[in-house]
């Protein structure tokens, strides 16, 4: 196991911005990540995005995940990312799950989203491509 995932369980946050009212996609990557040794704060349904990124800073999350099947990733992408750098966290690794045409995968990027896991999406992946990605941004430090 690696230094930093030694050290410090990694934090996710876990969140249903916006109308969205299904979250089954969202508590099956939460428990996935649970079982994988990371400590997973799941905001429930129906949170603002600045709910979002209070959660994020008061738990000091290493990674928010966003997931979204209303159709509305684009702009709530885009207003998390804003807000990140407006707190000054625009580091974190932010996730985005759920209901994502391939069409807009390159859209959410640009706005700064680290990684779009659309439905289908392995656990496994979700759980190594976290632990790879904070592995190689600790090693940066």
């Amino acid at each position: 196991m690696d230094r930093y995932l030694s050290e410090k369980t990694i934090k996710v946050v876990i969140a249903k911005p916006g109308l969205d009212g299904h979250d089954t996609g969202a508590k099956v990557v939460a428990h996935a990540l649970k079982d994988a040794g990371m400590e997973v704060i799941y905001t429930g349904l129906h949170r603002t995005i600045e709910e979002i990124v209070a959660t994020a800073l008061e738990e000091d999350a290493d990674v928010i995940g966003l997931s979204i099947y209303s159709g509305a990733h684009l702009p709530l992408s885009k207003k998390l990312i804003e807000q990140l750098k407006e707190r000054d966290i625009a580091d974190k690794i932010v996730l985005v799950g759920g209901n994502i045409p391939q069409r807009d995968v390159k859209t959410l990027k640009k706005y700064g989203i680290t990684e779009v896991f659309p439905i289908g999406a392995k656990l496994e992946n979700i759980v190594e491509f976290i632990k790879d990605r904070l592995k190689r941004k600790n090693e940066k430090i």
